[in-house]
């Protein structure tokens, strides 16, 4: 059976990170997911970046926390791109998309613009916070969760049940055949991050993982052939 492919922070290897160009190339490419990192501006707008700080991904420094969108917008993420909302990746792709809650404070937000957008079916909410998921369940009772860990691994297969999640992102090199036994003795899914060459995918065969995460689009082909 192919891999699930999902494209990380839409396909960062050949594209600034978590810009709508990352996200627009991902779906050209193929990736069947986008997945992409959310945080609240200092004025509560969903912005999609991967760190708490913006110094790493743009021209500007300073905690996304402290900065409103307006102050985010003015900042080049990467060729030029701009910091985008959630909203505008929505509009942007077809896609379905995998949100990781890095802000648990913006889970509430989240689940809002999911119910106001009626996003159900294509948005499945990722974290590595429990709190984040328990609180988006709250609101979002039949939206699909993934738990998301890496040292914490070998607990994540219990962790995923407790919560509902239906699946759990692990950090490869933390993944071993107990684990995928567990989860996959709960009916929860097992995909891994990153797998960006032939040698993490032939890891992920032999463990018998259900997809993978990847930063390159040429991991797509790789994983939909015969193994």
């Amino acid at each position: 059976m192919p891999l699930l492919t999902v494209g990380h922070r839409g396909v960062m290897g050949v594209e600034p990170e978590n810009t709508l160009r990352s996200f627009v190339r991902a779906e050209r490419e193929g990736l069947d997911v986008i997945e992409l990192d959310l945080h609240l501006s200092k004025d509560g707008a969903l912005v999609v970046m991967h760190d708490a700080d913006v110094a790493r991904t743009t021209d500007g420094t300073g905690p996304i926390g402290e900065l409103t969108l307006a102050q985010l917008r003015e900042l080049d993420a990467g060729q030029g791109e701009r910091v985008p909302i959630f909203e505008e990746v929505v509009d942007a792709v077809r896609s379905p998309l995998q949100a990781e809650i890095k802000d648990r404070a913006a889970a509430r937000v989240l689940a809002d613009t999911i119910q106001r957008r009626g996003l159900h079916d294509r948005v499945t909410v990722i974290s590595f916070h429990a709190e984040a998921l328990r609180e988006t369940r709250e609101h979002l009772r039949d939206i699909p969760l993934v738990l998301v860990a890496g040292r914490s691994s070998p607990t994540a297969p219990e962790r995923a049940r407790e919560l509902g999640a239906g699946m759990v992102s692990l950090e490869l090199r933390h993944v071993d055949a107990d684990i995928v036994g567990r989860a996959h003795a709960a009916g929860i899914k097992v995909i891994s991050w990153t797998v960006n060459t032939d040698e993490d995918l032939a890891r992920v065969r032999e463990l018998g993982l259900d997809g993978v995460v990847t930063d390159m689009p040429g991991i797509r082909a790789a994983a939909g052939a015969p193994a």
